[in-house]
């Protein structure tokens, strides 16, 4: 196959790349910027400009583009959230219906749920409240030019990536300090996965041509936020006694703290298990031990 990726140089970007190449397929890449190497072509979303050379002979276009959350919004973060993902998203699709692209691999996120307590959530469920929510449903009605033109598309529903580059590299001192604690009352699911099963699942569903829709790309085993407080203080051999109350974090944060930190979503990855795919890291703390 030929893959062409946007967002190639992030974190799961980078690491498909690197995978999918291993796996011995074509991979080119969408980079802002003049290219300056063969497999790299130039685009610039707000403009709506794509090199057309792209897309010569591509069978799958995967879209991982989006802008870091950061840990307060603004009015003017949020709508940078939203048109650093919702711009590429449509750029994208309407380019792959155009060039009639076989598949398109759009990212999108677990936050499509909005908080669900105790339930446990697969890729039926509604769309919730919030920012977030209502961010991911635009996010995926973006790619309706692809689907309209007969395209194959999957939205990538991730949950928490674990890396030391990601979602650890903050924590990660704080827990080395002993200052590490749950969140609220820690009772709230974090629908975490391991970065080597998030690429793998991802190369799965741009190898199996019969799946389509939304996939909740997660672990079948979601952990509440204790727990995952206890695992990390366990793989780090340090304390984490303390506990932030929902109340600080509601002043730290703001909007961030219920849409983010005290949110609970137990999702599990129902697509992914009808369709055969294997969990490399089924336990937490054998996860985070691999990250860190």
């Amino acid at each position: 196959m030929r893959v062409l990726i946007a967002g190639s140089s992030g974190l799961l970007g980078s690491a498909l790349v690197a995978t999918l190449r291993d796996s011995g397929h074509d991979v080119r890449r969408l980079v802002r910027r003049p290219a300056r190497a063969a497999d790299e072509h130039s685009w610039d979303p707000p403009a709506g400009r794509i090199d057309d050379r792209a897309f010569e002979d591509v069978t799958t276009v995967v879209n991982l583009c989006g802008s870091p959350m950061g840990l307060r919004w603004s009015a003017a973060r949020k709508q940078m959230i939203r048109d650093s993902r919702i711009e590429p998203t449509e750029v994208l699709a309407e380019a792959v219906a155009e060039y009639r692209i076989p598949t398109l691999v759009n990212a999108s996120g677990i936050g499509y749920y909005g908080d669900t307590g105790d339930t446990v959530v697969t890729e039926t469920a509604p769309r919730g409240q919030g920012f977030l929510a209502e961010l991911c449903e635009a996010w995926e009605a973006a790619t309706a030019p692809a689907t309209e033109a007969g395209s194959r598309v999957v939205n990538l529903r991730t949950g928490l990536v674990l890396s030391k580059e990601g979602l650890l590299g903050p924590l990660k001192p704080l827990f080395w300090l002993g200052l590490g604690g749950k969140l609220g009352d820690g009772k709230q699911y974090m629908p975490w996965i391991s970065l080597r099963d998030h690429v793998s699942a991802m190369r799965f569903l741009i190898e199996h041509e019969t799946l389509s829709g939304p996939v909740n790309v997660c672990n079948p085993e979601p952990a509440t936020n204790a727990e995952f407080t206890r695992a990390m203080g366990h793989v780090l051999r340090r304390p984490a006694p303390w506990w932030a109350p929902g109340f600080a974090l509601r002043a730290a944060l703001g909007e961030v703290a219920d849409e983010m930190a005290l949110i609970s979503q137990r999702a599990v990855p129902a697509v992914l298990e009808k369709a055969g795919f294997t969990f490399v890291h089924t336990d937490l703390e054998g996860a985070l031990a691999v990250a860190l």
